[in-house]
Parts: C-alpha cells; sequence; structure tokens
C-alpha cells in the first residue's frame, strides 16, 4: 500500500524524539508498508540532506538498542523529505498538494505535531487547499483543547473539513502493549467477566506516576497542569476501557460507543465534591534515585508563584448496575518515588473466611510501565507451620518473556493502524469533549483558589492526604498494602 505521511511540526520535540524513532522501528521490524514516503513540513529553510542529517543527529540520543547502524538509517533515510512551509500562507498548502499529487498515494496522513492553538487553521487551510478527500487522514495530538470550549471549538473546525472515519485523535497510552492486552483479558477469555462487577470488586485503583519532573517544558507545562497533562486522556480512557460492556464488535465505533456510555455514567463533580474528593499537589526539593532535585518553583521557566498541580489524586464512581457505589482511585504525580504506571483491580474478601491470614484479598494488577505484564495476586498454603495459615502469593505473566520477540511500542502501534486506517485505539470527537465535560467543574473549582494545593517533597508518593482519601473508604494505595 502507497502512503505518504507529513509531519507539521517535522523539526519538533515530539517528531524527532517520538515519531521518527518509532517509523524507523516499524522500518527495523518490516511493519512499515513498502512504498512510502515521510514528509516534514516546518519553518525552517532545509534541504532533504539537511533533514536527514538532522535526524540521524537526533537519533544519537535515542536508547541504544533502538539506534539505528549507518547502514539501516541510509536505508530508512531514504523516504525522508522536507519541505518548508508557512502555516498561514495558504500558497503554501497549494505546494504541499502538489508535492502529494504528484504520484497520488492510496493513502495520506497528515500528523498534526503542533501546538493544539495552531489545529484550526492547519485544518481549515488543508480543506481549502483540496486536502480533505477520502483517502486523507488528519492525526491530532494531544492536548486537544485546554477546556471544553477549546475544544469544541477545534472539533468543530476539523468536522468542518474532515468526517469522523478521516480524523484520529490520538492517545499514546491506547498503543500500549499492556492496554490492548486488557481489551484481550476482559473479551477474549471467561475467566475474568463473571467477576468484573460489583459484587466482586471493592475498588479499582489507577496510577500513572512519573519520577522526572517537567524538565525544560516549564513554561508548557505550567499552562497545562497534571489534571488536563494526565487524568483527562490517559487516565479517563484507562478508566474506559476497565469498566466499559463488552462491545458488540470489534468495530471501532461499538467500542467507542461503550467507553462514551462510561464517561456519561461518571459521577458528577459539585463544588463540594470536589473539596472533599479531589486533591492536587505541588512537589518541592527532595531526593530521587539517590539524588537531590530541585522543587517545581525552581524549574526553569516556572513561575516562582505557581500554583500549578503537578499532582492529582481523585475518588469517582461509575454510576451504573455493574459497577454502583464501586470506588474508582486516579493518581498522577510528577517527581513521585518511581516511574509506574498500573491498574490494580482489588477483589473483595471470601464473605466467610476460615483460615488465618494476613486479612489481604485478592487482587489483579495490570501493569503499563515500566513492566507490560499482569499480577494475580493470591492466598495459599504456606507449606510450614499450621495448614490454616496462609501467605500471599502471585501468579506474574511478563509479556515481554511471553512474547520473546520485539514488542511494537505505542507510537509505532498507533502510526502503522493510522496508515491503515485502524480507528479502534484512537479517540472519538464526543468521547474526548465528554471527558472535558467532566473535569471541568474541578478547574472551575480550582480556579483563582491556590489554598488548597498541597505540597509533597519530591521522590515520595505525593501528598499524606492522598492516603486519606482512601483511607476514608477503608482502603489503601497498592504501595501501602
Amino acid at each position: 500500500m502507497s502512503f505518504d505521511l507529513v509531519f507539521f511540526g517535522g523539526t519538533g520535540d515530539l517528531t524527532w524524539r517520538k515519531l521518527m524513532p518509532a517509523l524507523f522501528q516499524a522500518f527495523r521490524h518490516g511493519k512499515l508498508p513498502a512504498g512510502g514516503r515521510i514528509l516534514a513540513v516546518a519553518r525552517d529553510e532545509r534541504s532533504d540532506d539537511d533533514y536527514r542529517s538532522f535526524i540521524k543527529e537526533r537519533f544519537a540520543e535515542v536508547e541504544s538498542s533502538k539506534r539505528p547502524s549507518d547502514e539501516e538509517f541510509a536505508r530508512f533515510a531514504d523516504l525522508l523529505h522536507y519541505r518548508r512551509m508557512d502555516l498561514s500562507k495558504p500558497e503554501d498548502y497549494a505546494g504541499l498538494k502538489q508535492w502529494l499529487d504528484a504520484r497520488s498515494a492510496e493513502t495520506v496522513v497528515l500528523y498534526l505535531a503542533t501546538s493544539p492553538y495552531l489545529f484550526p487553521v492547519i485544518c481549515e487551510q488543508l480543506g481549502a487547499a483540496g486536502l480533505n478527500e477520502e483517502r486523507v487522514r488528519v492525526v491530532l495530538e494531544k492536548p486537544l483543547g485546554h477546556d471544553l470550549a477549546s475544544a469544541q471549538e477545534i472539533n468543530r473546525v476539523v468536522r468542518s473539513v474532515f468526517n469522523e472515519r478521516q480524523a484520529f485523535r490520538i492517545d499514546h497510552y491506547l498503543g500500549k502493549p499492556s492496554v490492548q492486552n486488557l481489551m484481550a483479558l476482559r473479551f477474549a477469555n471467561a475467566l475474568f467477566e463473571p467477576l468484573w462487577r460489583r459484587e466482586s470488586i471493592a475498588n479499582i485503583q489507577i496510577t500513572l506516576a512519573e519520577s522526572i519532573g517537567v524538565g525544560t517544558r516549564g513554561d508548557f507545562y505550567d499552562r497545562t497542569g497534571a489534571l488536563r497533562d494526565m487524568i483527562q486522556n490517559h487516565a479517563l480512557q484507562l478508566l474506559t476501557m476497565i469498566a466499559m460492556e463488552p462491545p458488540s464488535t470489534n468495530d471501532a465505533d461499538a467500542i467507542r460507543d461503550e467507553k462514551l456510555k462510561v464517561l456519561k455514567s461518571l459521577k458528577p463533580f459539585t463544588p463540594d465534591s470536589v473539596t472533599r474528593d479531589v486533591l492536587r499537589g505541588q512537589y518541592k526539593a527532595g531526593t530521587v534515585d539517590g539524588k537531590p532535585v530541585p522543587g517545581y518553583l525552581d524549574e526553569v521557566k516556572v513561575p516562582k508563584n505557581s500554583s500549578c498541580e503537578t499532582f492529582v489524586a481523585l475518588r469517582t464512581e461509575v454510576q451504573n448496575w455493574r459497577w454502583a457505589g464501586v470506588p474508582f482511585y486516579l493518581r498522577t504525580g510528577k517527581r513521585l518515588a518511581a516511574r509506574d504506571a498500573q491498574i490494580v483491580v482489588n477483589f473483595r474478601p471470601v464473605p466467610h473466611p476460615i483460615f488465618a491470614s494476613n486479612g489481604r484479598a485478592n487482587k489483579l494488577v495490570i501493569n503499563l510501565q515500566p513492566e507490560d505484564g499482569l499480577e494475580l495476586h493470591l492466598l495459599a498454603a504456606k507449606g510450614s507451620g499450621p495448614a490454616e495459615q496462609l501467605a500471599p502469593v502471585s501468579l506474574d505473566l511478563d509479556f515481554d518473556k511471553a512474547f520473546p520477540s520485539e514488542r511494537v511500542g505505542a507510537y509505532e502501534r498507533l502510526l502503522l493502524d493510522a496508515i491503515a486506517g485502524r480507528l479502534n485505539l484512537f479517540v472519538r470527537s464526543d468521547e474526548q469533549e465528554q471527558a472535558w465535560r467532566w473535569v471541568e467543574p474541578i478547574l472551575d473549582a480550582w480556579e483563582g483558589n491556590p489554598s488548597d494545593l498541597k505540597t509533597y517533597a519530591a521522590g515520595g508518593w505525593g501528598p499524606a492526604a492522598a492516603s486519606a482519601l482512601v483511607a476514608r473508604d477503608g482502603f489503601a494505595w497498592a504501595e501501602e498494602q
């Protein structure tokens, strides 16, 4: 299948740090369809060879196992091209269309790796230039908007140019192999479905923890914050996949219809419930991996009086028959104790215990990063001591060992899906807007009211109040169990 893949923002961090390495891995694995061209567009004046040299230099910063040899890069570089474009000039879009029409590839993927405020003008110009024909797909990188109104405006413009099946709203967490295995776990196996409901599950915890700070992105992060950066998209997408009803088919819209139902069933926030059920924090100086690190207010490009949250923990519920009364706890933060993304499904204890144990109930842990796998925690006889004494054991499935061939990364998977036109792992506009609708009362409650911002030392698990949030229901976070 012939394709042209165009990156708007072709010299930006996202393109050279994430997208180009992912494309190279697809090329190395033999998964990138033959007959493709990759075009980067940006404001700089460069030749094709200049751009190829630029990417080769940046590949030196990729982890060593993913770096190409000179021979590999030479073959990959044959696919790379560059055009100078001013995104505000119609004549530059006309020139792009001429370049694309010169060979008329079966599929054209336009990846907007730019700031979201440019999405409307780019889409309008693409439409005016006739670059919205049926073979064209547009990929929209997060964050898609800053609030509900801005997201709706972006979607309005996108829909005025492209139909919904041409719009690929990307959330790279959905491309992680463990997230895809979450679908398989639920809908390809009979083992868990009878237990996947309020009668058997006590609570569900979703943790997206990072040990890094904001680095050199302090100005961007300060305008965004943890709620917009992680909860509104990644965490809510994971919640929908955990809580959704079985779709009728594996069709993209059948899946996304069920995810939307979950988002509409989330318990809405009020000013009082935001105060009670949502916690925000900001890291101060501390120690991570044995090294001292600065506090958020001392990071580069961060205002000294910033009230931006770098940590969020919240409690919510899915108000339907399957999940009524089951707490869902969502947590994310920077400068935490570890880089750790996981979903923990805590099951209820047996109704009448006849064995002595440490009181731990069963739980299923779905590891997203850095490990990729499943852990099923059970109670078993110790083999020594009184027969009625039990101890915790776990069944641990490491997907990297179970599938020893090199696995496809998140961006690699999503880029290949965009080229192939598979929408299953992309977010539909009504999903995305409903997620904004749900978080907006939190943003409104926080506006101009920084007094509830907690601080926490870098290298821990966030403010102490996050533990109290869960303990109020008689539970604990996974690392405290």
